[in-house]
């Protein structure tokens, strides 16, 4: 789950590697999964569809135990509301959804208002408050 993971497990990622176009997706699932490699694409053995994959750089060293990297995963299962948009998560996402716009490398990333099924956040030159948007002004 995206709660359970910690900044310092994803601190030797350089980058990310996108499958698909993430700009027209409200939240995707992340994981850390026990990986064979820093870089390559990895095995994907779960329902649904993987999104991307983080990539680790040469500082990144294995597990002594089992000689694997945990790197990131990012994925959808076939109920996600990019196929069901009138599904389980209509509103709302999974614990371990967050908004792929606020992700980056060695960054967990965050649930917004979008990966919640509210609307997309407005664009920068937009105003940014209901209270600016209804043209209101609040007394000092």
């Amino acid at each position: 789950m995206s709660a359970l993971i910690a900044e310092d497990e994803i601190v030797h990622e350089v980058d990310f590697v996108w499958l698909e176009d993430i700009s027209k997706l409200d939240y995707v699932r992340q994981s850390l999964d026990r990986l064979p490699t820093r870089r390559s694409r990895p095995p994907y053995h779960r329902d649904g569809r993987m999104v991307g994959y983080a990539l680790l750089g040469p500082e990144a060293k294995p597990s002594r135990s089992s000689g694997t990297f945990r790197r990131r995963v990012f994925w959808l299962l076939p109920h996600d509301r990019d196929t069901e948009p009138d599904g389980l998560y209509a509103t709302g996402a999974p614990a371990e959804a967050v908004d792929p716009r606020t992700l980056a490398p060695g960054t967990k990333g965050r649930k917004t208002e979008r990966s919640g099924g509210g609307p997309a956040a407005p664009a920068v030159s937009e105003p940014s408050s209901a209270v600016e948007q209804l043209g209101l002004t609040l007394p000092l």
